[in-house]
């Protein structure tokens, strides 16, 4: 199978959830970290890593390490990437 599509099946799968379509439009408005993700959010830390981590797998956000805090941010060569590869359907 055509490793292109394995990569856009997963971004595509992670993007199914309303609850990380939430956390993408918060990560669209500037970088956060999981405290101020929660706050937002109608759910827990466990369940916040268990979003993240799809995200992340997906290559669609990113993290970095600030001291004790880890910062989520959106890979926004990933998205351009898909927007490039679904423009080739319209």
């Amino acid at each position: 199978m055509n490793k292109e599509y394995v990569i856009y099946a997963r971004i595509f799968k992670a993007m199914s959830d309303e609850n990380r379509l939430h956390i993408l439009e918060y990560l669209s408005e500037k970088d956060h970290n999981a405290s101020e993700l929660l706050e937002r959010m109608d759910f827990g830390q466990s369940t916040l890593s268990h979003h993240m981590q799809l995200l992340q797998k997906a290559g669609i956000v990113e993290s970095r390490r600030n001291g004790k805090w880890t910062i989520y941010h959106l890979n926004r060569q990933a998205y351009e990437d898909m927007m490039d590869w679904m423009e080739r359907y319209l």
